[in-house]
């Protein structure tokens, strides 16, 4: 038996491998330049600080570990990206091995997983989204190990504490999550009275809450920039009735789109469909807080307030879906079925990377299109016959500004613009202005440029 579970150990890691090769390989060798959410952190991550305009500090402070190491080469931000996805399905194996205590059903619980868009196609832009992802599953698996364990230690609150302070400043969105956690918790003492109240849970508050000081001062000496541009992401301010209705059907619609090849998985391998939540089963009502809890609240945001929510903020959200339904229809699992379910499983492992390859190559309008490398160059030879000194300063906004922050040999810092920080720059530093090429042209300073209809303005020493 101990070998036979080695064995699915064994097949757990090579699927973790695959996943990693293959979805940092096929996006290094198809794309030309990385995708605009991992630009956009790159940029940020030049500038370092504990937020940003649109997001909080997180996904901008990995990217830049990366850049420092490996320097700005994209096949690193892909790895990147697949690194936080396979550290998510590690910890929901070792969560799905607690529940269980099967591992041939931990092993499906997060192979399942492969079948969701959201742990695929989307995984080699490193964004906010992806960079929740570990933090997601860790907190997960220690919140269960408070609740499940007879000694409740203050590593594993210290732990909890840490892990969702990362994740909530890796997006907001993370508090969906936690606040779900904390029902459960509610539930389960004062409701239930299953627990009693032990004041190490205060810790938890604690390391989370000093964590975020940092943050909070941040944001309150930036009018709290972050939070209404996240406000402003939903539509928030501008709505009609017609939309809690529209938004919330929407959202509906687009998560039952994107579960179809997952239930098709799971529906494989049994061909029961209906099902009964047994009240008495602790491991199916903490899976319904922590998968089933975060998704009605995003779907109660919507019909409260008309907001739209967008299909890639839900990227966190399913991780222990694979867990949750083998849960529910463990006793009916017929393992007779399984080489019809590694069929269609095989299928879509190999053809979601294909997809991604053959959209790469023959779609020649995307962001990953854009020649950011020669762009960079051709601005650094034009400045080296101009000017004396380093490009030190980038401004402009993220998309343009921000490749060449990344693709030069000065790596410059970004900036979206300059008003009121001049006291923060280096004055014998060069300058690069991106913008309207017309706007710039009249008002450059210094010697004007123009490559794809994007001006550039260079100020430096002669």
């Amino acid at each position: 038996m101990n070998r036979y579970y080695k064995n699915i150990d064994k097949l757990f890691y090579i699927f973790l491998l695959f996943h990693l090769a293959v979805w940092t390989l096929v996006p290094s060798l198809t794309n030309q330049n990385l995708p605009l959410d991992t630009i956009e952190a790159l940029a940020w991550s030049s500038n370092l600080d504990w937020g940003f305009n649109k997001h909080p500090p997180m996904s901008a402070f990995f990217p830049e570990i990366f850049y420092r190491i490996f320097g700005p080469n994209d096949w690193a931000f892909y790895f990147l990206s697949q690194l936080f996805v396979i550290i998510a399905f590690y910890f929901v194996y070792k969560f799905s091995i607690e529940i269980f205590k099967n591992k041939p059903l931990s092993f499906l619980s997060v192979i399942v997983l492969e079948s969701i868009y959201f742990y695929n196609f989307t995984t080699p832009e490193f964004n906010v989204n992806v960079c929740q992802l570990p933090f997601w599953s860790l907190v997960v698996y220690y919140s269960w190990k408070i609740y499940n364990d007879k000694i409740i230690t203050f590593r594993d609150c210290v732990l909890i504490g840490l892990f969702a302070a990362l994740g909530f400043l890796s997006k907001y969105l993370f508090v969906y999550l936690l606040l779900s956690i904390s029902l459960f918790f509610i539930f389960i003492i004062f409701s239930k009275k299953e627990k009693k109240f032990d004041f190490k849970y205060i810790i938890v508050l604690e390391v989370f809450l000093i964590l975020l000081v940092p943050h909070f001062i941040w944001l309150s000496e930036n009018n709290y920039i972050t939070l209404t541009y996240g406000l402003a992401r939903t539509g928030f301010e501008e709505k009609e009735l017609i939309d809690h209705i529209k938004y919330p059907l929407s959202f509906i619609g687009k998560q039952i789109g994107i579960l179809i090849p997952f239930f098709l998985l799971i529906f494989t391998l049994t061909s029961k469909v209906k099902f009964k939540i047994d009240k008495k089963n602790k491991k199916l009502i903490f899976l319904i807080f922590i998968s089933v809890l975060p998704i009605f609240f995003m779907f109660l945001t919507s019909l409260i307030s008309g907001s739209k929510i967008r299909t890639m903020w839900m990227t966190p959200f399913y991780l222990f879906f694979g867990v949750l339904f083998i849960e529910i229809y463990k006793r009916h699992i017929n393992l007779k079925k399984l080489n019809k379910f590694f069929i269609i499983f095989f299928i879509l492992l190999f053809l979601s990377p294909s997809l991604y390859g053959y959209i790469s190559i023959t779609k020649d309008n995307k962001r990953t299109d854009y020649p950011g490398k020669e762009i960079a160059e051709l601005v650094e030879r034009r400045w080296s016959k101009n000017f004396s000194n380093e490009i030190k300063y980038v401004i402009g906004d993220e998309w343009i500004a921000g490749n060449l922050s990344y693709h030069m040999s000065s790596r410059p810092i970004w900036f979206q613009d300059i008003k009121g920080k001049a006291d923060q720059l280096d004055p014998s530093g060069g300058i690069v202005y991106t913008g309207n090429a017309d706007i710039l042209k009249q008002v450059c300073p210094g010697d004007f440029g123009k490559i794809k209809k994007q001006g550039f303005c260079m100020i430096g020493s002669k």
